[in-house]
């Protein structure tokens, strides 16, 4: 039987998760003694005692848990989890029934009304991602649930949350058929190899689905194309089926190469005539301002914080300095698409760290098109600060 702690909560966050704030934030109880547990369900009242919600305990980096319901009467079981799945999988119809993209989100945590979890589809594998110990602990319901939904060829895991060591031997496979890794996807069309069972990443940020798009299909015709911090190189496969006259691809991870060559292999892309660097961006950057080359198309999409023995970055506080060194490396007329998914700012944050470097460089600009997060992400109604990737398309203007 799961343990229930009764949790009194503070004037101002009894409003909050009245008005429907899904987010249980490290000061919103009253009384610092409570002694709670991770995956203590939670039964929220105000300071008369009047029940305000059922939530769970789940320390992650965005609080200490999520309320799961306002009914009092409604129970957390596998029905529950069953209700919520079903529910956002209908909202899915059309992607299910896509036939050029075959990868994208089933359920977006706080969005689909069950925070700390998302769950990915594959081209018929599922990729479930628990992101507090807290909501790991419902692990037996929620699989029970999904497996009651959802016809899957396989199920994966990743645990996204600090795990003392305990599961770093642990395969990621859950259940069902396990996948022949890489395993081929379809994003609009394009080609991507994903595996679901190597470590944190699988090989492509389905959030960036629409962006890759718009940058095949509107802006890489004839261009130079830089792609920073790529990863596994999505973004230089979409520029190169685009028609991109070239594309250079730079990160500082070993694996980075190998991994970008698969996915050029994916879709028939010859590699000799693109550029593959693997070094630190910075590096790069300084490098190609000495030898005066320039590109017409740069892609930023840096990790929120990073650090090498030279040198921190943190989106926060160095976005405007990157875009600064980002202008000296490319054409006049040239596009920025710059990106963050830091969430301790909103877009219009994201627009003036924008604004401060092409002000200090004195280079005009237009922004042309901004995305966030795609529809498969949801998020909670009214709660845009969930919203957390910000992108825009920026013309410059020399």
């Amino acid at each position: 039987m799961r343990q229930v702690v009764k949790v009194p909560l503070k004037s101002n966050s009894v409003k909050d998760i009245k008005n429907g704030y899904p987010l249980l934030v490290k000061d919103a109880i009253k009384d610092s003694e409570v002694v709670m547990q991770e995956g203590n369900l939670l039964y929220l009242v105000d300071l008369n005692g009047a029940f305000i919600g059922t939530g769970y305990y789940g320390k992650q980096n965005k609080g200490i848990g999520w309320v799961l319901t306002r009914k009092e009467k409604e129970e957390i079981d596998v029905s529950f989890f069953e209700r919520k799945i079903r529910e956002a999988v209908e909202k899915r119809d059309r992607f299910f029934a896509s036939e050029d993209t075959n990868a994208f989100r089933v359920f977006n945590g706080e969005g689909d009304g069950v925070g700390g979890i998302t769950i990915d589809f594959f081209n018929g594998f599922y990729m479930v991602s628990w992101y507090s110990e807290g909501i790991y602990s419902f692990r037996k319901d929620i699989y029970q649930a999904l497996n009651e939904v959802v016809d899957a060829l396989g199920i994966y895991e990743k645990l996204r949350f600090d795990t003392n060591g305990q599961y770093l031997d642990q395969d990621d496979f859950v259940s069902g058929q396990k996948g022949e890794f890489p395993l081929v996807i379809k994003e609009n069309g394009m080609n991507y190899f994903v595996d679901l069972n190597d470590g944190a990443m699988t090989g492509i940020f389905l959030d960036q689905r629409n962006v890759r798009k718009a940058l095949r299909d509107k802006y890489a015709k004839g261009k130079t194309v830089l792609n920073t911090f790529s990863y596994t190189g999505a973004f230089s496969v979409a520029a190169i089926l685009g028609g991109a006259a070239k594309t250079t691809s730079v990160d500082l991870a070993k694996r980075s190469l190998p991994k970008t060559l698969e996915q050029f292999s994916a879709n028939g892309i010859n590699f000799e005539s693109q550029d593959i660097k693997v070094m630190n961006v910075f590096d790069y950057f300084r490098y190609e301002e000495r030898h005066g080359l320039k590109f017409d198309i740069v892609v930023l999409d840096p990790p929120s914080f990073a650090r090498t023995k030279k040198m921190t970055f943190s989106t926060a506080k160095d976005y405007p300095k990157f875009i600064k060194d980002t202008l000296k490396i490319t054409n006049d007329d040239g596009l920025i698409i710059a990106s963050t998914n830091n969430a301790s700012f909103n877009m219009k944050k994201f627009k003036s760290f924008i604004d401060k470097a092409f002000k200090e460089m004195n280079v005009g600009y237009k922004i042309l098109e901004e995305h966030q997060l795609p529809e498969d992400f949801a998020v909670p109604h009214n709660f845009p600060e969930f919203n957390y990737l910000k992108v825009l398309f920026i013309k410059v203007r020399k």
